[in-house]
């Protein structure tokens, strides 16, 4: 597989930042993940992280090389994701249980398979134009199928941040799944949490993506988002990936597995780290950092197969 890849998060207006990126990649299959957390003092993060973290071990177990079933997969990890959450918030005795978004995509063979739960989103560009994206799971997408809002009038709408559909909440989750998709050189996969999309059309993301490499591009869309979203902005999280590389030149995050052992795999997430409290609200100490991990490791080794 040759591909380029690039993720970036940011914290945006808020106190602490709830999304939580990575991809994982083995000799001939890549996954990439996205999940936007939600719940409050630190517990929204630890869904983030635990569903990320979980699907990307569930990967590395799964994937000899590749995914016997990539849909099947998809759908396994995230109904994993959830039920880890769920036994997360009885042994910590959560009044409300944290919940979170999802959105992942692999790719082996020149096919791509992708699920996700909640708004978080995945486009598909090819020239720059888009060839799909997920639907949301949300009030403001029910609201505009049904014909009774505006596509524009969705940015805005007062509901535009209530979803229907996410892990860790009363009601398992109803994964959405892809068709089995061919992908070409050139093509690119954005991955995104509602923070990005939110504050960009798709012109302007098929633009940004079609004109730079894409350690220019994610950060060009993350500037450009972040200042649209300005003091209240929502985190902000995307991975991105153009399958073969993109132009002539090899840009920075440009992978070739030719040389991978069948049996390895490189995988980028990022750790769970103290956020800074809300105003009013305890702050998360180190104790705090080290029994939520042991939690996501127990939950990683408790549904991980």
């Amino acid at each position: 597989m040759k591909f380029s890849i690039y993720q970036s998060s940011r914290q945006g207006g808020r106190k602490y930042n709830q999304d939580r990126v990575a991809y994982s990649y083995s000799k001939e299959s890549l996954l990439m993940v996205v999940a936007d957390g939600m719940g409050g003092h630190f517990h929204g993060e630890i869904a983030a992280q635990m569903t990320v973290q979980l699907i990307a071990e569930m990967f590395q177990k799964q994937a000899r090389p590749t995914l016997r079933d990539p849909l099947f997969f998809l759908d396994q990890a995230m109904h994993a994701g959830h039920e880890a959450i769920c036994d997360y918030s009885v042994d910590n005795e959560l009044l409300e249980s944290p919940r979170t978004t999802c959105v992942a995509a692999v790719i082996q063979r020149d096919m791509v398979y992708w699920a996700h739960v909640g708004d978080s989103r995945l486009y598909f560009f090819r020239h720059g134009r888009l060839v799909t994206r997920t639907q949301d799971h949300s009030r403001v997408q029910q609201l505009f199928d049904q014909g009774r809002i505006t596509e524009a009038e969705m940015a805005t709408h007062p509901e535009r941040n209530k979803i229907y559909n996410c892990l860790g909440g009363m009601i398992p989750p109803d994964v959405e799944l892809s068709r089995r998709t061919s992908i070409e050189a050139g093509d690119i996969l954005l991955l995104c949490s509602d923070g990005l999309w939110g504050s960009l059309s798709v012109n302007e993301i098929g633009s940004i993506l079609n004109t730079y490499p894409l350690d220019q591009a994610i950060p060009e869309l993350m500037d450009h988002a972040e200042f649209r979203g300005g003091q209240d902005g929502d985190n902000l999280s995307a991975i991105a990936m153009t399958w073969g590389g993109q132009g002539s030149s090899q840009p920075a995050g440009g992978v070739s597995t030719e040389m991978m052992p069948l049996d390895s795999f490189t995988t980028q997430l990022d750790v769970l780290h103290a956020p800074r409290p809300a105003v009013g609200e305890a702050p998360v100490t180190d104790d705090d950092i080290e029994k939520a991990i042991a939690e996501i490791q127990s939950a990683i080794k408790k549904f991980s197969k």
